[in-house]
């Protein structure tokens, strides 16, 4: 935080987004780790309701060639506005490393050029590409995961509940400082308004990018806490950072979860601030979050090590 301070940035909000963006961009890249060897990274594209979406697979090292592993398609933050495929590029790296699991980062459309519920039917239209394509790219469809990070995070939890009742049966959603209602007023986001990197009024920028209006707050595409009913969605491994204004309705979404009947596996990272999980290249205890999300996709599948030929 004392980095960022003597940096002397503006803060995003007082952008315009193509600014914004490219600022969020560089920071996330200064702050990122050297890149994790992987046995393959290939960039694609995938049809979606709003045209072409983008996207990125990542496949580990030492897999066995036409292996079908599990995967995980990722949902990058950035407030619905800000990041790409490689803002995040270290963590899908991670993931993908620590779990023994592919990785497909999805670049979903984005606020204000796109607003809600776009990125929502970007998420839940890759999740089914991916099932439907699994041959392709080395993916057993039976194990697939969704996952994010913030906005991310928010979209990984709204596909799990939209896909709950298809065909498709997701094995896992991990939601890493989950965005999980848009209206929350809570002791934290009160707390941690101001100098923890996300302020508040940063917050309701991105929002205001997102939300089509203020009606949007309550739809829960928009905010999962707020939906009717969480019983059979799949288990759940929750992160949060002790010092974010979103901590306290990403703990709420995990006590919802387990109060209907979800497996639940809730973490704090206690001393680590909003957005950490891309910062590896400064801040420890991001490697450890890769780490962490990777050993829970591990413990879910059974897959404790890579065979060797």
């Amino acid at each position: 935080m004392e980095r960022i301070a003597a940096a002397g940035a503006a803060p995003l909000d007082t952008f315009p987004a193509a600014e914004a963006r490219r600022l969020y961009r560089e920071s996330r890249l200064a702050l990122a780790p050297p890149p994790v060897a992987v046995q393959e990274t290939r960039d694609f594209s995938m049809t979606g309701p709003g045209g072409a979406i983008g996207a990125r697979y990542y496949r580990p090292l030492g897999t066995k060639p036409g292996e079908a592993l599990p995967a995980v398609v990722y949902f990058h933050g950035g407030g619905w506005t800000c990041g790409d495929l490689d803002t995040h590029d270290s963590v899908c790296r991670g993931i993908a490393v620590h779990g023994i699991c592919a990785v497909v980062a999805v670049d979903y459309r984005m606020g204000p050029e796109h607003k809600f519920p776009a990125a929502v039917e970007d998420a839940v239209a890759a999740v089914q590409w991916v099932a439907a394509n699994a041959g392709e790219f080395g993916v057993d469809p039976a194990r697939l995961v969704v996952a994010g990070e913030s906005a991310g995070g928010n979209l990984a939890a709204v596909a799990a509940i939209a896909l709950r009742d298809s065909t498709l049966r997701l094995a896992m959603q991990v939601l890493v400082y989950p965005v999980t209602d848009q209206a929350a007023d809570t002791d934290s986001l009160r707390r941690f308004a101001q100098g923890y990197s996300l302020t508040r009024e940063l917050l309701r920028w991105y929002q205001g990018n997102y939300l089509r209006d203020e009606r949007d707050r309550a739809d829960w595409r928009a905010s999962p806490l707020r939906a009717k009913d969480h019983s059979r969605l799949p288990p759940a491994y929750v992160v949060t950072a002790g010092f974010d204004p979103l901590l306290d309705e990403g703990k709420a979404y995990a006590e919802r979860l387990a109060q209907s009947g979800v497996d639940v596996t809730y973490e704090c990272f206690e001393g680590q601030i909003h957005g950490f999980l891309p910062m590896a290249g400064v801040i420890a205890a991001a490697h450890h979050a890769h780490y962490r999300i990777g050993q829970m996709l591990r413990m879910r599948f059974g897959t404790f090590s890579i065979a060797r030929p």
